[in-house]
């Protein structure tokens, strides 16, 4: 195909937050796992556990996870919000169990299909009163100051529910928040409106969540019975709270040191029991996985499969395919669930009106695409794509069913305003016949990507959209091949600028000097 059938392009100047607007540290997993249960467990230091764990506690299970509500380095959890394999402590740094580890461990081994997370939060000696966010900040005003910096510990503000639904949103994006645990009430043996404003707060973060308590159990645990502050209040809890269990504690004894804790032995059957009320309540059938599928059209605001892309052939990036359901089926990952340049799809890539009709913008590290592609034949072919970026740090790779096919390939800066589009030659790739998934790899930072191509012909280099030194002409076509005028420039920039103020009708335009071509977006 000759240059005059290939167009670079210009997408919207807007485009230039693309490269400064992203939200987000770690990549999201694309689409939520129906098979990943997480649930959030909080309340005071039961649930946060003081006995040491022993040597059956800390055998990994890899489908018992938590997110990371604390950094702990010493244990390789460093970015909060992200997973990790669920070993003592839950909690905190140190080297103790809760209810909340056998209780994950419980439910992993009775839902061999599915994977556990949690999402731990307790601060030791604090009243209900810390986890209700109308109540959290005169509660810490007047707390002793141990107290206030355990909260803190959490949240630098005090707030630790806020914290529990920040972590919850994050966790919402891997998977699905299927219950909720909860130990809490020695701080509050006489305060008569401790059931009321226990159910506010799991009221209020299953509001946060979009989340209802029909489809959400949620259990708690008794106080210890041989010790200062048991009563009937968490049995009678089910009786004010819709979808609610209570975990015994009979028969469990205390740590033998004080008159609040349990031991280890009681930590491990509290557990098992808190697992056995959620059980009676939760949803425990595993989702049947479906494969991702092909792209085939955007039908409203639904999405149509179709066939794979062909190869050789040009791959416009915002095609990828349709996400599938379960672990291994999803075909994008992006650092956050909202499309920035709310084009084409409705999902959470970020797709923006750009390039010869829809780019892939506001990109980060870490984030990826899938297509499945259908090679038509064993052969060796030339890859090049239509890019554009406004910093030197850009790049991206190519892998074929997951093997490198194209290294991280550096993007040059293309213009300072992120509307200038580039092809960018990518090299020659063996490719053998068959159906395979091509995966677009971010390795640098706000590369805008219009397409991919895979050419079965010599290398034909193309000449950079760039003005000369010097005054230059340059003709203005419009898409049907109509001259619409001449402009005179010294700059890319200023090319765009002068071809925005000779035509009327907004739409792309084709500007051709000697050596180069490009398109011009009108948004006007």
């Amino acid at each position: 195909m000759g240059m005059f059938d290939k167009l670079s392009g210009f997408a919207s100047v807007a485009c230039f937050a693309a490269g400064f607007l992203a939200f987000g540290t770690a990549p999201a997993t694309a689409a939520p796992d129906p098979n990943f249960h997480i649930y959030i467990a909080y309340g005071q230091s039961n649930m946060g556990g003081t006995a040491d764990a022993q040597s059956a506690d800390k055998v990994e299970n890899s489908r018992f996870k938590i997110f990371a509500t604390q950094k702990c380095s010493g244990k390789g959890r460093n970015s909060l919000g992200d997973v990790y394999p669920a070993v003592p402590s839950l909690f905190n740094c140190g080297n103790t169990i809760s209810v909340a580890d056998w209780f994950g461990r419980t439910m992993a081994d009775s839902m061999p299909d599915v994977t556990i997370g949690i999402i731990p939060v307790a601060v030791g000696g604090a009243s209900i009163k810390l986890f209700d966010q109308d109540q959290y900040k005169s509660y810490l005003s007047t707390a002793e100051t141990w107290l206030q910096n355990y909260a803190k510990e959490y949240a630098s503000d005090g707030n630790v529910t806020k914290t529990i639904i920040d972590i919850a949103k994050k966790a919402q994006e891997k998977g699905v928040i299927k219950g909720i645990i909860f130990h809490q009430g020695e701080t509050d043996g006489g305060y008569s409106d401790w059931p009321k404003i226990v159910k506010k707060t799991r009221d209020d973060i299953l509001k946060a969540l979009n989340l209802s308590s029909d489809t959400v159990p949620f259990v708690a645990g008794e106080l210890l019975r041989e010790g200062c502050c048991y009563s009937d209040r968490v049995s009678k809890l089910p009786n004010t709270m819709d979808n609610t269990y209570y975990a015994s504690s009979e028969n469990l004894k205390g740590n033998g040191v004080d008159r609040f804790h349990f031991n280890h032995d009681a930590y491990v059957e509290f557990g098992k029991r808190y697992a056995a009320q959620m059980l009676k309540a939760v949803n425990r059938k595993p989702v049947e996985p479906v494969p991702q599928k092909p792209f085939g059209k955007v039908d409203g605001d639904s999405v149509v499969a179709g066939e794979p892309a062909k190869i050789p052939g040009k791959i416009e990036v915002e095609n990828y395919d349709i996400n599938g359901v379960g672990s291994g089926n999803s075909s994008y990952s992006d650092k956050d669930s909202e499309n920035k340049g709310a084009a084409y799809r409705k999902d959470g890539v970020d797709i923006y009106k750009g390039g010869d009709n829809y780019a892939i913008g506001y990109t980060e590290e870490g984030e990826w695409l899938e297509y499945t592609v259908n090679v038509e034949r064993d052969g060796k072919f030339y890859i090049s794509a239509n890019v554009a970026s406004g910093t030197e740090s850009s790049s991206f790779s190519l892998l074929l069913d997951d093997k490198e096919i194209v290294p991280s390939t550096k993007v040059p800066k293309t213009g300072d305003e992120w509307d200038v589009y580039e092809w960018l030659e990518l090299g020659q790739v063996k490719f053998t016949k068959g159906e395979h998934v091509l995966k677009l790899l971010i390795t640098g930072n706000y590369v805008n990507i219009d397409w991919i191509e895979v050419e079965d012909r010599s290398l034909v280099v193309r000449p950079k959209f760039e003005a000369s030194s010097g005054s230059q002409i340059y003709d203005v076509f419009d898409m049907l091949g109509s001259h619409v005028g001449r402009v005179e420039a010294t700059t890319a920039k200023d090319v765009s600028q002068k071809v925005r103020t000779l035509v009327k009708p907004k739409g792309a335009y084709l500007v051709k000097s000697r050596n180069s071509s490009a398109t011009i977006r009108v948004t006007k």
